[in-house]
């Protein structure tokens, strides 16, 4: 089953949120989940310890010499395979990468986010390179309005497209409840509305993003 990598080597680039949204998103549909925190901080790690009683397995005891065996492990035991990275290139990351079914790099619309974003891109093409391969990837835009564009954001949108560099259709927008997810430690159907604003909004948000995410799988294992 697919192992989806999300990466970027600029930390605060919302890898932790987008991995926790989307595997949890997937979790709540019925799918088999588990996580590899491979953050140093393991926030995904400390969200598990709280009271969510959604499915997901998060496995923060991931290193270098231990996480190409554990993801061949679990590739063959859950219908999602997510790898939490680190904020910086290293041998953990190129080992997930050169394991991944496709790669996620959130970025929010920054010139330093888009310039750190080649950069992950560059470390996917040198892995390629090395295991004669492909490694499909996407840009996904994080932490933007749901509710109009800036002009940033359009013009970073269009050198990617420029570039050819592939796109989510959807972003994964700036909402209260993706950082609400980690302080009560809880999901987003979990969440009380009365408490969080703009939940239902957030969790169609994450349903839409986790939906094109499986189309896309199913579009790179047809290719495959």
């Amino acid at each position: 089953m697919p192992v989806i990598t999300v990466a970027n080597p600029k930390g605060g680039a919302g890898k932790s949120t987008t991995t926790l949204v989307l595997a949890t998103t997937l979790a709540q549909q019925g799918a088999s989940v588990v996580i590899l925190d491979c953050d140093p901080n393991r926030p995904i790690e400390g969200w598990r310890r709280g009271a969510s009683k959604n499915p997901v397995i998060v496995d923060g005891g991931v290193n270098e010499s231990s996480i190409t065996a554990k993801l061949d492990e679990y590739r063959k035991k859950y219908q999602f395979v997510f790898v939490d990275l680190e904020g910086t290139a290293s041998r953990l990351m190129s080992r997930a990468l050169a394991r991944a079914q496709l790669v996620v790099i959130p970025i929010q619309a920054s010139p330093t986010d888009a310039e750190l974003a080649a950069r992950a891109i560059h470390l996917i093409q040198e892995e390629e390179q090395a295991f004669e391969k492909t490694i499909p990837y996407r840009i996904l835009f994080t932490r933007t309005s749901p509710a109009i564009a800036t002009k940033l954001e359009k013009q970073i949108t269009s050198q990617l497209a420029a570039g050819d560099v592939p796109t989510f259709r959807n972003h994964l927008y700036e909402r209260s409840a993706y950082k609400a997810l980690f302080f009560h430690q809880l999901d987003l159907l979990e969440l009380d509305p009365s408490e969080v604003n703009g939940l239902p909004a957030a969790r169609d948000n994450a349903l839409r993003l986790a939906e094109e995410l499986v189309d896309l799988v199913a579009s790179v294992r047809a290719a495959a």
